[in-house]
């Protein structure tokens, strides 16, 4: 099974970025519309099962999201703005 989603990224410091990813066409929860956050991709299938989802780096999609109604780059993962590869 796969969990469709939409995937925002920001900039963080230390020329890095974070991932957010939301259900398709669901709004970005309250608590995480403070950021600015911008759209990269919509309608993304991801394994639901898995337990890491590159090259976004976040860790147990479907937990966060159940939990939070989204998932996130832990701050310990962010991705190096020179990685290649990575939308």
């Amino acid at each position: 099974m796969t969990l469709h989603v939409d995937i925002y990224r920001r900039t963080e410091s230390g020329n890095k970025f974070s991932y957010l990813l939301v259900p398709h066409d669901q709004p970005i929860p309250e608590e995480a519309t403070n950021i600015d956050w911008l759209l990269r991709q919509r309608g993304v299938h991801v394994d639901d099962a898995a337990t890491h989802v590159e090259p976004y780096e976040v860790d147990e999609p479907r937990r966060q999201i159940e939990e939070k109604g989204y998932a996130i780059t832990s701050v310990l993962h962010q991705v190096e703005a020179t990685r290649p590869n990575v939308p």
